[in-house]
């Protein structure tokens, strides 16, 4: 993995704590809180490597690239920051950050208030201001309070030796060799979007560089075909290896690099997801926040969890199969277990919504709960 992209939806855990147990099952969420959000001596940084993400320190002159494309885009006339009244928002914003330091929005924004009172300096244009001042470069994350950033001048986190950005050729071309290495065996769309390059010229271009040295092989994969039965070009990197068995089961988050590319999800497992958080309560087809069932090599189902920490209960919302895919209810029953006492909570139940329901509460022998949804499923 070379990012660990960030989701603040906390139904269950949030997004970011879920590769990591995952992978490696029960661990405590807390070790990597000090991990990549300690505020002296950072490690890590966040920026947007593919969406928000957590990305080693040392790879902030690697996005150059974007920070250039962001500044120049994001500052052409026309946009949000070029206009007069939000120029003057971003320069007070700035000003706070060099005078007082790293700084949360909610300590920045009393002071512009004051600064200048009317309808252009509002909370909405200090945060519009940060993110601008982050995107561009200007500003660095510099840390979390609780899940609240804080921001600082990107001169006051980034050491100096770091600041001097790699050229774009060279830093796609590396960040394509890591894409290449972390999925195995990928397309060039699945390499342009693991960062989101959205540019498929420059990521082939570091494709043939890569391949030239031997770093990647030109292969076909079985089943990868388009719309009228080509096959579709892909690359395998020569660290790639195929395990004799893979036998696990576990929880996935959406955007977990398994299957945060949907493209590549439905290729890889004939999985069509969805993110289901804006579809209106009575029209959602599986469930609020439904995080991919993983069972040994095919995605199994999906299960709409949440965590009740008042009555130290999981909450399966949802549960489904996916068609075609047979599965053991009693390794799901187990996995649960381990995913609520990852969670410190006691007891799971079930909900009625879902064609996985009973069978899954019946191998857990759990209490039952009513969804609102499941009438209108």
């Amino acid at each position: 993995m070379g990012v660990l992209q960030i989701d603040s939806v906390n139904v269950f855990a949030r997004s970011h704590y879920l590769p990591g147990y995952s992978r490696i099952g029960a661990y405590d969420p807390a070790a990597l809180d000090g991990l990549v959000m300690r505020r002296r001596r950072p490690t890590y940084v966040e920026y947007l490597a593919h969406e928000a993400a957590f990305m080693p320190l040392d790879d902030w002159p690697l996005w150059g690239f974007r920070r250039h494309a962001f500044t120049e885009r994001l500052t052409r006339p026309g946009a949000w920051a070029a206009e007069p009244h939000n120029a003057d928002v971003i320069a007070c914003v700035r000003a706070e950050l060099a005078d007082r330091g790293a700084l949360k929005p909610s300590q920045i924004e009393s002071v512009v208030r004051q600064a200048r009172r009317g309808p252009w300096w509002d909370w909405d244009h200090v945060k519009n201001a940060l993110e601008h001042l982050w995107r561009t470069g200007e500003v660095a994350i510099a840390g979390r309070d609780g899940f609240e950033r804080v921001y600082a001048l990107a001169e006051h986190v980034i050491p100096a030796e770091l600041r001097d950005d790699r050229p774009r050729d060279d830093a796609i071309r590396e960040l394509v060799r890591r894409a290449a290495k972390a999925y195995g065996v990928a397309t060039l769309a699945d390499l342009n979007d693991y960062y989101r390059f959205r540019d498929q010229k420059a990521v082939r271009r570091a494709i043939d560089d890569l391949e030239a040295v031997g770093e990647v092989a030109p292969v076909e994969v079985e089943g990868w075909t388009t719309a009228v039965g080509r096959s579709i070009p892909a690359w395998l990197h020569r660290d790639a290896r195929v395990p004799r068995a893979i036998e696990q089961t576990t929880l996935l988050t959406p955007f977990d690099p398994i299957v945060w590319f949907r493209d590549r999800a439905e290729r890889l497992f004939d999985f069509r997801y969805r993110i289901e958080i804006y579809v209106p309560g009575p029209k959602r087809q599986y469930g609020y926040y439904s995080l991919p069932l993983l069972v040994d090599e095919r995605i199994a189902g999906r299960l709409d969890l949440k965590a009740d920490r008042a009555c130290s209960t999981l909450r399966v919302q949802s549960a489904w199969w996916e068609k075609g895919v047979a599965a053991d209810p009693d390794r799901v029953a187990a996995e649960l277990r381990r995913a609520a006492a990852w969670q410190g909570l006691g007891h799971v139940t079930v909900s009625h919504w879902g064609d996985a329901a009973d069978d899954i509460a019946g191998a857990l022998a759990a209490d039952r709960h009513e969804h609102p949804n499941a009438a209108a499923a």
